[in-house]
């Protein structure tokens, strides 16, 4: 029998098969306009001929009829992180929709957390509109901004942020740099966030954009503390609700 973990967020769905020691299988998808048929397509294309028992997280976790448990993402994200790297102490998660600090003990139980969910500024959301305007893929923008100087982007909300850069690309200013600015205000607003926490050692980056070496460097800059990522960080959620999973079987 396995933990069967589904993270379902407003961007992306992951989902883990988990044995207790492995993941056995991993996927992630678009999470499109049905999170419902999503989470369900997801659970599906895991489960296949398996025994399971499944523990759901993230925003759409209330949408698998066949769930067995739901969890919230701050727990999830603090299993998960510290499956993929032991000894975590703090995590910092930008999501699609929101963003997260969660500190955590010695012995990795929650002892404090953050979110920000109230507004698209500072999320991968927010990255992605403005990466639209300046006509590029987000999955490109380690390429993109690389070796550039940012230029200071003024307005953190979304409406006179696109405004701002529209206003910047007219005045022929590099859009390398101008996606730059825009990363340089996303992880400064995350650090300034971030703060408002004792923060301990051993930061771990998760979600999708600590994919992006850029980010992280720019996230390390401006908290002035070093970062740890994993080629996993994006299923950190969906890791950390395989694991509860799993641990329900036993």
């Amino acid at each position: 029998m396995f933990g069967l973990g589904i993270d379902s967020g407003s961007t992306t769905t992951k989902g883990i098969l988990f044995d207790g020691t492995n993941i056995i299988e991993k996927l992630i998808v678009p999470t499109g306009f049905s999170p419902s048929d999503t989470i369900k397509n997801v659970y599906d294309s895991l489960k296949k001929n398996h025994e399971v028992y499944t523990v759901t997280t993230g925003y759409g976790r209330g949408l698998l009829f066949e769930s067995d448990k739901q969890v919230t993402e701050i727990t999830c994200h603090g299993k998960g992180a510290n499956i993929l790297s032991k000894g975590i102490r703090t995590i910092i998660d930008i999501g699609g929709q929101d963003s997260k600090v969660i500190i955590l003990d010695k012995d990795g139980n929650i002892c404090d957390f953050l979110m920000n969910d109230k507004c698209a500024a500072g999320t991968g959301r927010f990255i992605e509109v403005m990466m639209r305007i300046l006509n590029q893929d987000i999955n490109n923008i380690d390429e993109f901004i690389e070796n550039k100087k940012g230029i200071k982007i003024s307005s953190m909300c979304t409406v006179f942020a696109e405004s701002e850069i529209i206003s910047l690309l007219a005045n022929r200013n590099d859009a390398g740099c101008i996606a730059m600015g825009i990363i340089d205000s996303i992880t400064s607003r995350t650090s300034n966030f971030a703060k408002r926490l004792m923060l301990k050692e051993n930061i771990f980056f998760s979600g999708g954009l600590a994919s992006s070496s850029e980010i992280k460097k720019s996230l390390i800059r401006h908290i002035g503390k070093d970062i740890i990522t994993h080629k996993d960080s994006q299923f950190t959620g969906a890791i950390g609700a395989a694991s509860i999973a799993f641990n329900k079987i036993k």
